[in-house]
């Protein structure tokens, strides 16, 4: 299979499946290495993928380590699981809006059980639920006056 990856285009390493090339592409310092974890989030087992997209979570090259996070939620889609160190670096980049990780860590309160969940990853859901009603209200009460200003303006031109 290894004739079908080009580490210099990036072509064909979203079908990567042998964890042993992905390990020598760290080795020698490849491109592409964010896609190629995808991949093997796609082909191989949590537990053969999990320490590659934690690697490559480290990478210098930011788009690189963004496909990592992306690798690390489509393991969480795939296997409704994550191993404690892809929740140890999903944690360490941090929750939030903003955050590299924000994307993977969605997909993991999708997709992993609540009761699976890190006690931190509980308690991220319930801060972030809070913090999307006081928006909601904050909004809604907004919207409120703006409509009842907007009335009040009406009757007095009228």
């Amino acid at each position: 299979m290894a004739s079908e990856w080009d580490w210099e285009s990036g072509e064909g390493l979203l079908g990567i499946d042998d964890p042993a090339e992905v390990d020598a592409a760290f080795g020698r310092g490849a491109d592409h290495l964010g896609t190629a974890v995808i991949g093997l989030a796609f082909n191989c087992s949590l537990e053969e993928a999990s320490p590659r997209i934690v690697r490559a979570m480290r990478l210098p090259d930011i788009a690189q380590r963004g496909f990592a996070y992306t690798a690390a939620g489509t393991a969480a889609r795939l296997n409704g699981a994550l191993t404690p160190e892809l929740y140890a670096a999903l944690r360490a980049e941090g929750p939030g809006r903003k955050s590299i990780a924000e994307h993977a860590i969605n997909d993991t309160l999708d997709y992993v059980p609540f009761r699976q969940l890190p006690l931190w990853l509980k308690w991220w859901t319930v801060v972030s639920k809070v913090r999307d009603k006081v928006e909601t209200w904050r909004l809604e009460t907004g919207y409120a006056v703006g409509d009842a200003w907007k009335a009040l303006r009406g009757r007095r031109r009228s």
